[in-house]
């Protein structure tokens, strides 16, 4: 049997790997092929093209890469044609997915999105466009599966594979015990300036004057950023002024786990890390920093008030977010304010401690990513039943 993928995503890009492990273990016979990343391709996934290379955000982003986005659209057509999957697996990455379901509907191939864009929070009437070109949606939201099935759509829960992520970690001790926090005496403060170019690019500064700031208040605090990718921390070095570099700053690349686990609180770009967040139990305050022409088609578009993935889950602000456009100097002082209360007030902190536990005790779930590989090939076993029976 042969699976075709498409994730544009980093995050996208570690939950297909690992279905794929997960997969290949349970059927040695299966063949993978597909759009993807490094980490896909590293677990046995024949990649076409790179497409986590690709990952953007806001329309203006989009435009000069729409050629590129058609070429591969072709590729995947001749693709479907001429070695025809068994079935196609999206994760995420709708702009482009869309696309690609079509192209699979279009020559008989089932479409199985796992992890579905949020469309009951941003373009709950693109759920007409889901049903025409999806067969079956697994979510990894408890409250996903009720919002689709109320719309007609096939769907299963099968938890999100972050909590498998953060469970199955093992966390580097020596590490974590280094820099763990110790608020108000020594404080660790974790910041997570995100995993795509222009995230990191619009968000640092921000995260660095608030640092700033935080700095002069709390002297004893110390930051640990947490950067994706080799480039990022050079990046984000590189914007540091020469008084700069006489923050207690350290730049680390491959330690985000460790990093949130030995930290007392955080700042974060907003993105699906922020369920890291939560299984760790780390107070966090969400940023994310976008363009004018971002901020209307949020006010637009966007049917829910939060960001973050545990506010949703939730339906209260458990983690306080920020959407940043133009008061920015405003928005750096809250954010201070509130970082700087958690850290001089061991009670609050341990109160925003306490709400982060009692919602993690609702909805994490195991196992996810197991629970995927069983739908797959339940639903690539009957697609193959019901083609021999109308043979």
């Amino acid at each position: 049997m042969h699976i075709f993928f498409s994730v544009g995503e980093p995050s996208g890009d570690e939950h297909a790997a690992e279905l794929i492990r997960e997969l290949r273990r349970r059927r040695g016979d299966l063949r993978f092929s597909g759009f993807g990343g490094p980490r896909m391709e590293a677990a046995g996934c024949e990649t076409l093209f790179t497409l986590t290379n690709l990952a953007v955000m806001g329309f203006l982003r989009v435009l000069p890469l729409l050629g590129q986005f058609f070429r591969l659209l072709k590729q995947a057509e001749r693709h479907f044609a001429e070695d025809k999957p068994d079935a196609v697996i999206l994760v995420d990455f709708p702009g482009f997915n869309w696309w690609i379901a079509r192209k699979a509907k279009a020559a008989g191939i089932p479409v199985i999105y796992y992890l579905p864009p949020q469309l009951w929070a941003w373009a709950p009437w693109r759920i007409r466009r889901m049903k025409k070109y999806v067969d079956h949606v697994l979510c990894g939201l408890p409250f996903e599966p009720a919002w689709y099935a109320e719309r007609g759509m096939q769907v299963q829960y099968v938890g999100h594979p972050f909590f498998d992520k953060v469970m199955e970690h093992a966390l580097d001790d020596e590490f974590v015990a280094r820099w763990r926090g110790n608020a108000p005496e020594r404080p660790t403060l974790a910041l997570l300036p995100g995993s795509r170019n222009h995230e990191v690019h619009h968000n640092w500064p921000m995260i660095l004057n608030v640092a700033r700031r935080l700095h002069e208040r709390h002297p004893q605090a110390r930051f640990l950023v947490a950067n994706y990718k080799p480039a990022h921390r050079e990046w984000c070095e590189s914007q540091l002024t020469e008084a700069d570099r006489q923050l207690p700053l350290e730049f680390f690349v491959g330690h985000t786990s460790d990093i949130i686990e030995a930290a007392d609180c955080a700042l974060m770009v907003s993105g699906s890390v922020s369920l890291e967040m939560l299984a760790r139990a780390t107070p966090a305050v969400v940023l994310y920093r976008g363009t004018r022409l971002f901020y209307l088609a949020v006010r637009l578009l966007v049917t829910c008030k939060f960001m973050s993935l545990p506010n949703l889950m939730a339906g209260r602000a458990v983690m306080p977010e920020f959407l940043s456009i133009t008061k920015i100097d405003r928005d750096e002082r809250e954010m201070t304010a509130i970082l700087a209360r958690w850290l001089s007030d061991a009670n609050e902190l341990a109160a925003a401690r306490n709400e982060l536990l009692r919602l993690r005790d609702e909805v994490l779930v195991t196992g996810a990513t197991a629970k995927t590989a069983t739908a797959v090939l339940d639903r690539l076993e009957r697609a193959t039943q019901s083609r021999r029976a109308a043979a």
